[in-house]
Parts: structure tokens; C-alpha cells; sequence
């Protein structure tokens, strides 16, 4: 039989545990949920889905079944199941309110060109979970403002940088460190520290391209990735998917391209810029004759457009052609020794 210490003991124990547990439970609740805490997903399952690149539950959100199976060497009916359970709770499988969405706008941070007529042409500069193409013919600056934007990427953003890492991938062989050299004195920037967080790969063909944007992901789990330069994106693709025959096959793959690209800035609150070729139109009557390669897979895929084109004196003129919610308008910029300017 209890004594009358024991069962007061007992109930006094049982009226304290509701409250540890209520304790408890509000501070697992502050806690943000991880791929470790995905149902089924053990943490064998868990080193293969970080070794494949995807550390975050947004990540593993937006994949279809067959390419989180692929890259993450897993049944395909496993990874149905870990991307159906990672959209519930990262919380993307529904609808939210405008209000919500523009508190979600206000992650969107803005890289600046350090030019004033391109800034208030973009209404403060380039937009991050962006992809923006830049297209003109060649010595229209493209490369240029690859180059600049990668310089002004590494600066505080307190001074209109991002303070983060740039990845270039170069198919044309055009990324020079002697002009970002120029380009970061030219900002009173040290040109070794600028180097030093931009990493350049060079791309062989569109397979290699390919391969490279999904590299990406295995690195921003070190680096704080905020700018990714795809310089240019359709040169492999149009030299390697000739004639009509080889049409639907490249744009099938340059779409898939473009999804990867536009995943990564999302998720890791990058932007994306892509240069591109461009054609002659000689049936055209009016008008400039001069059309950006890629066709409708491209143009639906970018959030901005830029048309640059040489004119006199040294100048060059930008267009935006298409955004989301600017108008199209024109600006007038430079290129000198030390970088772009107004």
C-alpha cells in the first residue's frame, strides 16, 4: 500500500509532465525542419540526398520523381514518396494570399551595376530568384556585364553587392580574370578577393553544360552562392541540334536546362544570368531583323530580357524587352577600362 508521501509524490509528478512536454514540443516547433526529419528517410537515405546536392527541403520540393531517383541513386517510388512528404512540409502544395506572397517578395534583394541609367532602367538593378538573359551580337557587351555583375556580386550590400559567391560557367571561352582584375580596381576593390569568389568552369558541350548547373548544387552546400553566369547558354546547343529535324530534341533539352538553372536561383535566393546568340532574319521587312536563338522555350523561361546593341562613339544601348512588372524601355551606358559606366 503507498504511502501518503509516495502518492504525493506521484501526483505531483504527473501534474509536471504535461508541462515538459508542452515545453518541449514548443521549442521542436521553432526549430526549422530538415531532410532528416522527412518520414522514411533514414540516415543512410539522408548522406545520399546531401552527397547528391539537396540540403534543404525546398530542394527536394520542386524535383520530379525520376531526376530526384537519378541523381540521388534511389527507387523512384521512394522518392515519390520523400518529395511528397518534403512539399508538405515546406509547405508549397497550396495556395497563399497576394499579402503573403509580397512578405515573400521581400526576400528579393537587388544587385546593383553601378550604373545609374541600367539601375533605374530595373528599377533598382538585378533581381535575385531571377533568370535574366542578355542577348546582342557580337561586341555588344554581353560578356561585359557578365563580367561587371560578377565584380559587384562580392561587394557588401550595403554598397549594392551581394556579398556572395558568383559561378561562371564559360562555353566560349570568353571569361578573362585580367578584365575582372580591372574591373575590381576599378571599385576600389582588391582584385585577389574577387577572384578568389568566383569560380569559373569551362563547359565542352551541352551534356557538360548540363552537368555543371546540377554540380551547383553540390556546391552551395560551402558557398554562399548568389549570382550563377551562364556565358553563353545556347552556343553548344546550336552548334551541336542542327536543322529542323534536330529542333525538338534541342529545346526539349535547353528547357530542361533553364528549369535547373531557374531551381537553383530560387532556392538558393540567387539570380541567374544567361547571355545569348543571336540570328539574322533577312525575310523580316520592318523593324530590326536581329532575334535571340532559343524561341518561345527561352522567352517564356526568362523573368527579364536585355537587348544590348553598339552605337556610336563607344556607346551602348540596353532594352528591356520583356519583365514582369516594368515597362519596356531603353539606356544608354558605356564600356570602359575600369568597367561599365554611365
Amino acid at each position: 500500500m503507498a504511502t501518503k508521501t509516495e502518492t504525493s509524490a506521484k501526483k505531483q509528478k504527473n501534474e509536471e509532465t504535461p508541462d515538459v512536454e508542452v515545453v518541449m514540443m514548443e521549442e521542436e516547433g521553432t526549430a526549422e525542419p530538415t531532410i532528416d526529419d522527412l518520414p522514411g528517410v533514414g540516415p543512410a537515405t539522408a548522406e545520399k540526398l546531401r552527397e547528391a546536392g539537396f540540403d534543404e527541403l525546398l530542394a527536394v520540393a520542386v524535383m520530379s520523381a525520376g531526376d530526384l531517383a537519378d541523381q540521388a541513386e534511389l527507387g523512384e517510388a521512394v522518392a515519390s514518396k520523400i518529395i511528397q512528404a518534403a512539399k508538405k512540409m515546406a509547405n508549397i502544395g497550396g495556395f497563399i494570399s497576394g499579402k503573403a506572397l509580397m512578405e515573400r517578395r521581400r526576400e528579393v534583394q537587388k544587385l546593383s551595376s553601378m550604373v545609374k541609367s541600367i539601375d533605374d532602367l530595373l528599377a533598382g538593378g538585378f533581381e535575385t530568384q531571377a533568370l535574366i538573359e542578355v542577348y546582342g551580337e557580337f561586341g555588344s557587351g554581353k560578356t561585359q556585364i557578365g563580367h561587371q555583375l560578377a565584380v559587384n556580386c562580392t561587394m557588401p550590400i550595403s554598397e549594392g553587392g551581394l556579398d556572395g559567391d558568383v559561378v561562371y560557367i564559360d562555353t566560349e571561352d570568353t571569361f578573362r580574370p585580367e578584365r575582372i582584375t580591372q574591373m575590381a580596381r576599378g571599385r576600389g576593390l582588391d582584385p585577389a578577393a574577387v577572384l578568389d569568389r568566383i569560380h569559373v568552369a569551362r563547359a565542352y558541350n551541352s551534356a557538360h553544360q548540363m552537368l555543371l548547373a546540377e554540380e551547383i548544387k553540390r556546391m552551395s552546400k560551402g558557398l554562399n552562392i548568389k549570382m550563377i553566369i551562364v556565358d553563353s547558354l545556347t552556343s553548344h546547343f546550336r552548334s551541336e541540334y542542327i536543322g529542323r529535324g534536330m529542333l525538338a530534341t534541342r529545346q526539349q533539352k535547353l528547357n530542361r536546362h533553364l528549369k535547373d538553372l531557374k531551381q537553383l536561383a530560387d532556392v538558393n535566393n540567387a539570380m541567374v544570368l544567361v547571355t545569348n546568340q543571336v540570328m539574322s532574319k533577312p525575310d523580316a521587312m520592318w523593324g530590326d531583323p536581329t532575334k535571340p536563338i532559343g524561341g518561345h522555350v527561352l522567352a517564356h523561361a526568362s523573368t527579364f530580357r536585355l537587348y544590348l546593341r553598339k552605337a556610336k562613339g563607344g556607346r551602348r544601348i540596353a532594352r528591356l524587352v520583356d519583365s514582369p512588372n516594368l515597362p519596356d524601355g531603353e539606356c544608354v551606358y558605356q564600356v570602359c577600362e575600369d568597367g561599365l559606366r554611365d
